[in-house]
């Protein structure tokens, strides 16, 4: 799984658990819909740290607790050719 998969995943984890819709999510992190929509989709592969930082909020979460997950924590770039 690719890493801008894992944080697809997050999202749509963390909207299920609390009963979020992406269009909710979107208002409430100040995020554009169509931003948002393009990251949950897969279009947007590598979002902004202050993107992610906004919906990390928008959970009340900080963005440390927002990436605190295990599939993330043990995720490695060795394969990865992307620099």
């Amino acid at each position: 799984m690719e890493y801008s998969e894992l944080i697809v995943m997050r999202i749509r984890k963390l909207c299920k658990d609390r009963g979020i819709a992406i269009n909710k999510l979107a208002s409430m992190s100040g995020v554009k819909q169509s931003t948002l929509d393009n990251i949950v989709r897969g279009v947007t592969k590598n979002p902004r740290m202050k993107t992610l930082h906004k919906i990390a909020i928008a959970f009340n979460m900080t963005p440390a607790e927002f990436f605190d997950f295990d599939e993330l924590n043990e995720y490695t770039f060795e394969d990865d050719t992307e620099e």
